[in-house]
């Protein structure tokens, strides 16, 4: 399959133009800039099995690095360093070339993985951290890799208590189809727990921001309570801002109408997973799944009453990536540009279809939680939905130096009735200028 790539098929405001800055790309997942200007280009590598760095040049794409174990997360550069996040490990390349693991280990063997590193004012290298599963406990729809790793699972960031309630399912792990198994939160697959019993938290915990020294040492839990917080980043104003996946319908504990959530990260912080979704209690009555048990609270006693969100967005919209604008010339001084990647359904979704959600770039005023589209296809869907040209998986927004953002479009990944999770060199960086 040829993408086709059509920009007037995207609206943007009055006054703005979007463009194809660069195509044929395999799953690109976020850009960056050198100190000399040249744009480095991540590869997640999920088509290949090789996450790659690459260099766009005057005479195309250069590899800069390969081999990094997807997926591959994100990538930035820092004093003569490239970053780079990729599964359970944060390496650097060194301007030599050479690369070299500074932090490894992290618990990225499950649904979601260790994202891409950001540096704060206190000199410091930040990085979310995935939960394994999707709402607390390991179940049939983790059998991708519970069969791989059937001791893994989802780790806290603070000694908690657990109610003690168990899960029944199918055992994925057994040859026997008639065989069950009953599987407690924070557990291995087929490992119940017991009401009362602590589970003792760790500083790599899962669904977490960590931090540490430029080099990798002395790593730090930040805050812990997120479920997937793909891309976090530092506003001018020294604040650390972060985007986080809301719970999905399908496992053993299903939630319903789980938002995607802009969280203000703070010090210390618990923000709710698995038992808070949007700043609510999963026992809310709107997170009941059709046909499914209202779910329960997990944990006997929660660490503290979870902030809310700076903003949230519609269940499924799968945000991703975002940048500040600090161009008075752009926009407003800055408001945030989120790339939205749009629904995994019927997978995510309990059997339903996708929801009009994602696919687009919105805009956040930090101060409010308001929320406003800012590039989307004028169907409202994404453009293999409708044999369109426009924005497919937008994954990351990023700000140029010249009065320019570009859009991060992932490609063509999981085709309607198609058997394949992505197609590849479907991959599209978007510009948008003002004019």
């Amino acid at each position: 399959m040829v993408r086709i790539t059509k920009p007037e098929d995207i609206l943007v405001p009055s006054g703005y133009k979007i463009e194809v800055f660069a195509e044929k790309l395999m799953t690109p997942i976020n850009l960056t800039f050198t100190d000399q200007g040249e744009m480095l280009i991540a590869d997640a590598g999920i088509g290949s099995g090789n996450g790659k760095v690459l260099m766009l040049t005057s005479t195309g794409i250069r590899v800069i690095a390969e081999g990094f174990k997807p997926p591959l997360t994100g990538i930035t550069y820092y004093k003569g360093n490239i970053y780079v996040a990729h599964r359970g490990f944060i390496t650097i390349i060194q301007s030599d070339g050479t690369k070299k693991d500074i932090i490894a280990g992290l618990p990225s063997l499950g649904d979601h993985h260790n994202n891409r590193v950001v540096f704060g004012p206190d000199g410091k290298m930040y990085y979310g951290q995935g939960t394994a599963t999707n709402s607390g406990v390991v179940g049939e729809d983790n059998s991708r890799w519970v069969k791989q790793y059937p001791y893994f699972h989802d780790y806290p960031g603070a000694y908690i208590p657990l109610v003690g309630q168990n899960f029944e399912t199918k055992n994925v792990l057994s040859d026997f189809s008639s065989e069950q198994a009953w599987t407690g939160a924070y557990s291995p697959f087929g490992v119940p727990s017991y009401r009362g019993e602590y589970v003792k938290g760790i500083v790599k915990a899962s669904g977490s921001i960590m931090r540490a020294n430029p080099d990798g040492t002395q790593l730090e839990l930040v805050a812990w309570g997120l479920r997937n917080p793909f891309r976090i980043k530092f506003d001018r104003q020294n604040r650390l801002f972060c985007g986080n996946h809301g719970i999905d319908v399908r496992g053993s504990r299903p939630v319903d109408q789980s938002p995607d959530e802009f969280q203000w990260i703070r010090q210390g912080m618990w923000y709710g997973w698995p038992d808070y979704t949007g700043g609510q209690p999963v026992t809310n009555p709107i997170f009941k799944p059709e046909g499914q048990p209202q779910p329960t609270f997990l944990l006997g006693q929660h660490p503290m009453q979870p902030p809310k969100p700076v903003a949230t967005f519609a269940p499924h919209s799968a945000i991703m990536g975002f940048d500040f604008n600090y161009d008075p010339s752009y926009g407003p001084i800055g408001e945030a540009f989120i790339a939205e990647f749009g629904s995994e359904a019927p997978d995510t979704t309990g059997g339903k279809p996708a929801p009009r959600v994602g696919h687009r770039v919105s805009r956040i005023h930090p101060e409010t939680g308001e929320i406003s589209p800012f590039a989307i296809n004028k169907t409202g869907l994404s453009a293999i939905a409708t044999g369109g040209g426009g924005l497919e998986r937008p994954i990351d927004v990023t700000f140029g130096k010249h009065n320019e953002m570009f859009i991060t479009d992932f490609g063509i990944f999981k085709p309607p009735g198609s058997t394949k999770l992505l197609i590849p060199n479907t991959g599209v960086i978007w510009k948008v200028t003002k004019i």
